[in-house]
């Protein structure tokens, strides 16, 4: 996973741009910009819907109190662990608003398939993408998504995926772990981390936990006692995105989601990371200028000061929707 030769080479001693703190069990997963994203989908009843990563099901049961009565709501989530979670109180609510409630694990990449598959093609009036780290995967130490716990170094949210970010360490060069921290945690100090990772591994002592990769991270850094960001935190999150192939999955959701909307229809996508809001504005831009689409904002959308007070965790949100003509017809 090399860098192409025109991309900015990882510095070692400039500091780390402070990343959003990590959920935990004092801030639980509450979902962000719930009023934003309702008013942008303008769901009406008997409509169909789509939550495209379901998580702890927050912007899914705004949606079915939009949907009712007589919608249906198509709930996606690659991680087995959180669709069971929500369903019951997805499937009461649903019950109790006469939606028709269908939830698939699935990665959102296949969100065009899933659709064929058990809705014949139907065309969504609404799909929604939130694309933070759900607080039930944070705490969940045997996930091994947080350096809170010392757990097996996983990061998989699928666990039908076949490489863990433990397998990730063992077999990439310490120039790609170097690329990896760089471009898809923001790490600017990535080549210190990506030196004693590789030593450790020379060593005999390769990485297999959080708690040895938290502990490497901060030796290389040189970061002792408490902080308010974790040093780890742009690490961990790199590593989540390559084992999870994200950036890749979200430019195939972006190259099909906006086909499969029904005219007038919207498509949402909430983002927390720099490199995936920058995909989903070129996304919407080069779509806006086909002439079939437009975006529903001249600008991005973030998080209100009370949001962000009553939600630490909403800080590094940003929103963007994008809207299909009304006389413009759905590809099925």
């Amino acid at each position: 996973m090399g860098a192409p030769p025109d991309a900015p080479q990882p510095p070692d001693s400039e500091p780390s741009p402070t990343p959003a703190a990590e959920p935990s069990p004092d801030h639980p997963h509450v979902s962000v910009l719930p009023l934003e994203t309702l008013e942008a989908l303008k769901l009406r009843p008997g409509d169909l819907a789509v939550d495209a990563t379901l998580g702890a099901g927050g912007h899914a049961a705004a949606m079915l109190d939009a949907l009712a009565p007589g919608g249906t709501l198509l709930g996606l989530d690659v991680d087995p662990e959180a669709l069971e979670l929500a369903r019951p109180r997805l499937e009461s609510l649903a019950a109790a608003k006469d939606v028709k409630l269908l939830l698939v694990q699935s990665n959102f990449r296949e969100l065009g398939s899933v659709l064929d598959a058990h809705l014949a093609g139907r065309a969504p009036r609404g799909i929604l993408a939130d694309l933070g780290v759900s607080s039930m995967q944070l705490d969940r130490p045997g996930r091994g998504f947080s350096f809170r716990f010392d757990a097996p170094l996983d990061l998989r949210m699928d666990p039908r995926l076949p490489h863990t970010a433990a397998d990730l360490l063992r077999a990439l060069s310490e120039t790609e772990i170097a690329d990896v921290l760089f471009h898809l945690g923001e790490e600017r100090r990535s080549r210190a981390i990506a030196r004693w990772i590789v030593e450790a591994r020379r060593r005999g002592h390769p990485v297999q936990t959080t708690g040895q990769l938290e502990e490497l991270v901060r030796r290389a850094l040189k970061v002792r006692g408490h902080q308010r960001i974790h040093p780890a935190t742009r690490t961990f999150q790199a590593l989540r995105m390559a084992v999870n192939g994200e950036l890749d999955a979200l430019e195939a959701f972006l190259a099909a989601a906006p086909e499969r909307l029904a005219p007038g229809g919207t498509l949402g996508v909430i983002s927390f990371h720099s490199g995936e809001d920058r995909k989903v504005k070129q996304a919407f831009k080069l779509q806006a200028q086909t002439g079939r689409f437009q975006k529903v904002h001249k600008s991005v959308l973030r998080p209100s000061e009370q949001e962000e007070r009553a939600n630490p965790r909403s800080r590094s949100a940003k929103f963007r929707a994008l809207r299909r003509l009304e006389d413009d017809a759905p590809a099925l």
